[in-house]
């Protein structure tokens, strides 16, 4: 299938709607807590959570054959459409992307417009039966490595993207919440620009303007011409950036490092900036 022949990544609740009944097109809720999802959510869909489910005890991602089963055990085909929703729809739409799946979709804003829009709420937990479903392996372009990360420092036409907070980028907090238990090393990658996902993300967590977008990024020296890997925590905010650039702002060279700090800050010899 060429690029121009893929569906539109981005879906909205009125399409969920009128697909919520498909057999094959599977909703998945992924957070990173399973609190919201167990108070009610779109009938039929799974819940996959951002830590325990895509990271293993170490808060590495797991391995792709960890990934395969987890597929399987949401009962998804390689024919199935993925529709994401959540805090992490972005995290599930690039990883699968990065993958090589075919029809991924997702939801952006808040899984409370579902709600809104006159949809019911559902505390159902679905028995999806099990599946077969493998991948292709990472994509390169797509999904970086530490090593690549540690290749693109002081590198001519590369730039590391860190859309963490202002107190993460500086080395106040290790955690967004400013957890202070099982923490690593604070700080930034050397060499990184610091552009907030605030900035390209509004308070409904749907993305601002491309203009407004476009204007934050070029300020910090972002541009498109350039090679980028995004990074944050765990890979969300870094994956809703991924999209923003890559989908909506047509950068062509983006990719996403997966590890992000919660590996590189636990790493001991990843050189760390303050």
């Amino acid at each position: 299938m060429n690029s121009s022949d893929k569906p539109a990544p981005i879906i909205d609740v009125s399409w969920i709607a009128e697909h919520e009944r498909d057999p094959k097109v599977r909703l998945i809720e992924l957070d990173v807590s399973p609190s919201a999802y167990e108070s009610g959510h779109i009938p039929g869909a799974v819940f996959w959570n951002a830590y325990t489910d895509l990271r293993d005890a170490d808060y590495l991602p797991i391995e792709q054959a960890q990934l395969e089963r987890l597929l399987s055990r949401s009962d998804i085909t390689p024919d199935t459409t993925l529709v994401f929703y959540g805090y992490g729809a972005a995290l599930g739409f690039w990883l699968m992307t990065a993958h090589g799946y075919n029809d991924v979709r997702m939801l952006t804003g808040s899984r409370d417009q579902w709600a809104q829009a006159g949809g019911q709420w559902s505390t159902d937990l679905p028995e999806p039966a099990e599946s077969s479903c493998g991948l292709a392996g990472p994509d390169a372009d797509t999904l970086s490595s530490r090593a690549d990360v540690e290749a693109a420092i002081g590198q001519p036409g590369h730039v590391l993207l860190d859309v963490r907070s202002e107190p993460e980028f500086s080395g106040e907090r290790f955690w967004p919440s400013g957890a202070a238990e099982d923490t690593g090393r604070a700080g930034h990658v050397p060499g990184a620009v610091s552009v907030p996902i605030d900035l390209l993300r509004s308070e409904d967590d749907t993305f601002r303007a491309p203009s407004d977008m476009r204007r934050a990024l070029e300020s910090a020296g972002v541009r498109p011409e350039q090679t980028v890997i995004t990074y944050c925590t765990i890979g969300n905010r870094a994956s809703q950036a991924w999209f923003a650039l890559k989908h909506l702002l047509g950068y062509p060279d983006v990719s996403v490092y997966y590890g992000s700090w919660v590996e590189w800050g636990k790493t001991a010899n990843a050189p760390v900036e303050p």
